[in-house]
């Protein structure tokens, strides 16, 4: 856990599935943005992706006794007891962007089905059809929205996705592994929309490294509007998840339900 900023005894827990990732930077950013503003101190916990260390974070930040708690669950959390123990001690709590559906909590996230279903119209327009589905891990609200975001542009153009047409790969590891096995279907995909921008790049380098052409053999869109997004060649397309204003507005909502405890749950898109 990393403490930022000391001489208040107004603290926040904030939990975050990876540090290094451009779109939690940026909610983080948000964050830090109105909680200064309030003098709030900010703990900041990363759980690696890994449900055995958020319970551990968020262990730590109930002995650090914190006025409330932002979270972006993991993806290997399945299982949300360690986070119905912090709605127990009474303890304000707030997700954004990855949420737990079954809690109900204050949340804010951004309307990502709406996202894929406009980046899938966008490919659909320029004249593709036959585009692959990067997708997520299932068992999250946004992976899920996203794909039925995507399966509603394909069903408006009167596309039905195959078997093959909707594979989970959302990191470099598994873009390596399913993409020159995409690349080998006959006839091959002619776009890719992906979960996020760090597979959608490494799409990019795969598809050039096969000595195609992007965006003339293939087109390829991304979900989250990184910086990455900027540095590949060619520039990636991507839907921007406005990070940096998701972390402000999830930051004044617990700030509001710590001074007004009583009000109604808020969830925002």
């Amino acid at each position: 856990a990393l403490s930022l900023k000391s001489g208040s005894s107004k603290t926040i827990g904030v939990i975050i599935p990876d540090v290094v990732h451009y779109f939690f930077s940026t909610v983080i950013s948000g964050i830090e943005d109105v909680l200064y503003e309030r003098d709030y101190n900010m703990i900041l916990c990363q759980s690696n992706e890994m449900w055995e260390q958020e319970v551990k974070n968020i262990r730590t930040l109930l002995s650090h006794r914190v006025d409330g708690i932002l979270a972006s669950v993991s993806k290997t959390t399945t299982s949300f007891d360690h986070y119905e123990s912090i709605i127990e001690k009474d303890i304000p709590l707030v997700f954004f962007d990855r949420i737990a559906e079954d809690l109900d909590t204050d949340s804010v996230v951004i309307d990502d089905e709406a996202g894929a279903y406009n980046a899938a119209i966008h490919l659909l327009r320029s004249g593709r059809k036959r585009i692959v589905h990067l997708a997520g891990p299932p068992h999250l609200a946004i992976a899920r929205n996203r794909r039925n975001g995507y399966l509603r542009a394909m069903k408006e153009y009167r596309l039905t996705p195959g078997a093959d047409d909707i594979v989970k790969c959302d990191d470099i590891e598994s873009a390596e592994r399913i993409i020159p096995e995409q690349l080998k279907r006959v006839p091959m995909p002619d776009a890719f929309l992906a979960v996020n921008d760090l597979s959608a790049a490494q799409v990019v380098m795969i598809v050039k490294r096969h000595g195609l052409k992007i965006p003339q053999d293939i087109a390829v869109v991304g979900f989250t509007n990184s910086q990455i997004a900027i540095l590949t060649d060619p520039g990636l397309t991507s839907v921007d998840q406005k990070g940096n204003e998701m972390g402000q507005i999830a930051a004044r909502m617990l700030l509001n339900r710590i001074e007004n405890p009583n009000i109604p749950v808020q969830k925002k898109i």
